[in-house]
Parts: structure tokens; C-alpha cells; sequence
């Protein structure tokens, strides 16, 4: 089971790691409402090093990312359910909109992104270019068809209250 991290924590966990040769795993999302595109996303992240850390939007970012209906579950409930699962061994909050800041802060080893993010036709990734500054790597991986927090709050609101 991992844990919920200050952004101090974490940098000090990092170092830790980096001293006993872990390659550490990041990836980054709302993780609103966990869904098993989730749950496998985050088993392929880690199966990719020795460690996962979550990075974990804030509410404020989310709403700025998803508009002020969201997120449905605050950040502290997210990262408690995050951290309770077998592949994530740390979760930290980041209150930006893209994780360029955390990761540079961070710098692990392999930063995961959905294969929608795939070059040459997917969606930018503006963190790209600070992954390539310290010398990480980015990996792609699958997304599990018909999986979405939003697909999944559109089915809520059609079966009704």
C-alpha cells in the first residue's frame, strides 16, 4: 500500500531512491471517479520500474481542466483511494494544470502517458521537453476502451437519481 506525500516528502523519497537504484514511474492524472482503465493504466505504469508515484491534480486544476462541476471527489479522497492500491506506492498533489513543474521538481526515471498522446497524431504534451531536459523517458500505455470518468458520469446522470 503507498502513501500520500508533501512535495517535501516526496523529494526526499526520491532521493532514496535514486541512492538504492529504483527506477521510478510517474504518471499523472484527476483520477475523479477510479474505473478499471484506471486501475489497469496504473498496473502498466508500475510493471515499467521499481516504483510508482501518482501525481495527483488538485481540485482547483481540475475544475480548470474540467470545467466547475468537477472534480466529484475531492483531492484528499482521491489520493487516499490512489495510494490504497497495490501498484502505487506514493501519491503527491500538484495544483497545476500540466505536471511540467512537479516532474522537473521530481525528475523520475519514465513518465507514463496514454497511447492518446502517442506522436505523431496524438494530443501535445507540453511536459515533454522538461522529460527530455533531465534525460527521463516517456512511455505510452494502453487505454482500456469505453473507460472514462466522463463517460461514466454521463451514464450516472442518464439512469437518474
Amino acid at each position: 500500500m503507498g502513501c500520500v506525500l508533501t512535495w517535501d516528502e516526496a523529494e526526499a523519497m526520491r532521493e532514496q531512491w535514486r541512492r538504492e537504484g529504483k527506477t521510478v514511474v510517474w504518471t499523472n492524472g484527476c483520477f475523479d471517479v477510479l474505473h478499471a482503465g484506471h486501475a489497469r493504466n496504473l498496473q502498466a505504469c508500475r510493471a515499467l520500474g521499481d516504483v510508482l508515484v501518482v501525481g495527483l491534480n488538485s481540485d482547483a486544476s481540475v475544475r480548470a481542466l474540467k470545467g466547475p462541476l468537477r472534480p466529484i471527489n475531492g483531492a484528499a479522497d482521491r489520493a487516499e483511494l490512489l495510494a490504497a492500491l497495490a501498484s502505487v506506492d506514493a501519491v503527491v498533489v500538484f495544483d497545476e494544470a500540466t505536471p511540467e513543474a512537479a516532474l522537473a521538481r521530481l525528475r523520475p526515471d519514465i513518465h507514463c502517458k496514454g497511447e492518446d498522446y502517442r506522436p505523431p497524431h496524438g494530443k501535445p504534451i507540453p511536459e515533454a521537453r522538461v522529460v527530455e531536459a533531465y534525460g527521463g523517458r516517456i512511455c505510452f500505455i494502453p487505454l482500456l476502451e469505453g473507460r472514462s470518468t466522463t463517460e461514466t458520469l454521463r451514464k450516472l446522470g442518464s439512469a437518474g437519481a
